[in-house]
């Protein structure tokens, strides 16, 4: 018997596999389970696979800076259109009615739940906090609601409308909209 070298070569254009290059990143498995008999594979189990996923977002808050500055010094600021009288608990450079520029004014802590829901299952920032409450606050004097996270109440039994709550703020500010919730008043 002969012996013959194999002879490595590089491969040319016309024998490159036109596939996808194999990466040594992600999730990698062998011997993943498949029956033999296609009809049962409805009362197949799942997969589960552990996915980390991180994108980096770079992001101006423009206009709505103050708003984030407000939070970030334990502040609720909304604004208020001078000719209309309206104050916005979510900030709005001009007014919707008139267009007019708005002016920056600081909003009540305490204020009343609008209306509330439960949320059982949530983004990745939240999935660990699900299931979590979201209320809308109203204000005295003040025309819209501001949407904030419900902590301190262990179900949704423990929440009602018009039930009074209070604003908090997070010690180290993460410049968030979640930098502020309410706890009952």
């Amino acid at each position: 018997m002969s012996k013959k070298r194999a002879r490595l070569t590089k491969p040319t254009a016309q024998h490159r596999d036109p596939g996808l290059e194999e990466v040594m990143t992600g999730t990698t498995v062998f011997n993943v389970p498949f029956p033999a008999d296609l009809s049962t594979l409805k009362g197949m189990s799942p997969l589960v696979i552990r996915f980390p996923y991180s994108v980096e977002y770079l992001h101006s808050y423009g206009q709505d800076s103050p708003f984030f500055a407000g939070l970030a010094n334990r502040k609720l600021l909304g604004t208020r259109c001078g000719p209309c009288q309206y104050t916005y608990a979510t900030p709005r450079l001009h007014c919707p009615a008139c267009g007019r520029e708005t002016d920056w004014t600081e909003l009540p802590q305490q204020g009343r739940v609008h209306t509330f829901t439960t949320c059982y299952y949530g983004s990745e920032e939240f999935l660990k906090e699900t299931p979590f409450h979201l209320i809308l606050v109203e204000f005295d004097g003040v025309d819209t609601l501001l949407l904030a996270r419900l902590i301190g109440v262990s179900g949704p039994e423990e929440i009602r409308i018009e039930m009074k709550v209070k604003a908090k703020f997070r010690r180290n500010s993460q410049l968030k909209t979640t930098d502020v919730y309410f706890v009952p008043a």
